[in-house]
């Protein structure tokens, strides 16, 4: 996608051809700030510490860490400790866990001297696979907005996102924003309301962002006015992206999605969610009992950083000192208040039958285990 008009990805190999690149999403929007990862530490802290965020860019990270692993220790120990050190930063994105899968399965059996050129390939196969897949999910969606725009007759769709799923938590193309990106492109005129996403503010701080490098019209929205919005006809499908999707269709996403999910069953009001498929958990069946649901730092809830009238950043505190504060990451959407997942493979409805049909290669997971 496009900062400052100019075609840019999330990861890429440096002039060196080794060390990894990446955008610092901690500083965006008020900074546009590029970092170097040299060091399998590098990557666990960028994952670690929302550096990159995002399920599919969480995954790509990984697997060029272990590339920078190995380049260090190409042993056996050294693969085991890359892959124990970059799963145990974030726990709920299931890509993280696929990727490492991944390196695993394409190094581990090779002699040590042919490690390190053998994981940069597929660590650079997942990148391009993740962006092919984005587009196709993009294609799938764009059908979708391109209907309501022929029933709308000419006037602008809306449309309702939560947290960022945008190009900024992929490779490229983005998963919930591929869709639009496309209909945009291709003249549908369509505007995007977008959920500021508290407490880490994704939605103001990078959807909003990415969204208007590349010229998409769109309105920041506090988190709690999504239902007004849809019971005064303003909403006409919401989507959203989502890091693990059960066998069954239930959908973890950035805590919230959950209640958007209820006011737009409860308003009549299409409610998409967009993933690559090695998004999807088949070892899982019930969301709610079974996905681990990550709790940050209470900071991100009392503490909030922005930019001063002078251009400086600064951290305020929005809360009394020291009270409690409660930050679980995650919530979960139940699969009966999915209208439909857009994957690379077309838009399937949220059950076991539809997911299982679509992707019978990675569906009898569960049953192997």
């Amino acid at each position: 996608m496009k900062v400052d008009g100019r075609h840019t990805r999330t990861l890429w190999l440096e002039p060196d051809g080794w060390a990894v690149g990446t955008i610092d999403q901690r500083q965006l929007p008020h900074r546009f700030v590029t970092v170097r990862l040299e060091t399998l530490a590098d990557a666990a802290e960028a994952i670690r510490s929302m550096l990159v965020r995002g399920a599919p860019l969480i995954g790509a990270t990984a697997a060029y860490g272990v590339c920078l692993a190995l380049r260090a220790d190409a042993s056996d120990r050294g693969l085991a400790t890359a892959c124990e050190t970059l799963a145990a930063t974030r726990p709920t994105a299931i890509n993280l866990r696929w990727a490492l899968g991944e390196m695993t399965a394409a190094v581990g059996r090779l002699p040590v001297e042919c490690r390190v050129a053998a994981a940069y390939a597929r660590a650079a196969a997942i990148a391009d696979e993740d962006v092919a897949i984005n587009a196709a999910i993009g294609g799938h969606g764009r059908a979708l907005i391109e209907d309501i725009a022929r029933r709308k007759g000419g006037a602008p769709v809306q449309i309702l996102t939560h947290c960022n799923a945008g190009w900024l938590a992929t490779v490229d193309w983005g998963t919930a924003t591929a869709p639009i990106y496309q209909a945009h492109d291709a003249g549908v005129p369509l505007h995007v309301w977008v959920d500021e996403t508290r407490p880490r503010n994704q939605g103001a701080s990078l959807t909003a962002w990415e969204l208007s490098q590349h010229g998409v019209p769109c309105t920041l929205i506090a988190d709690n006015t999504g239902g007004h919005l849809m019971q005064h006809g303003l909403v006409d499908l919401a989507i959203v992206g989502t890091d693990r999707v059960t066998a069954q269709g239930d959908v973890c996403n950035k805590i919230g999605t959950y209640l958007k999910a209820l006011a737009a069953h409860d308003n009549g009001v299409p409610f998409y969610v967009a993933l690559p498929s090695p998004t999807i958990d088949f070892a899982v069946l019930d969301g709610i009992r079974e996905i681990p649901i990550e709790e940050r730092g209470a900071e991100e809830v009392t503490l909030m950083t922005g930019a001063t009238a002078d251009g400086r950043i600064e951290t305020v505190r929005i809360a009394p000192a020291g009270v409690a504060a409660a930050n679980y990451g995650f919530d979960v959407t139940p699969a009966r208040l999915v209208t439909g997942l857009i994957t690379e493979r077309g838009v399937l409805p949220a059950t076991r039958e539809g997911l299982a049909a679509a992707f019978p290669e990675r569906a009898g997971l569960r049953a192997a285990e």
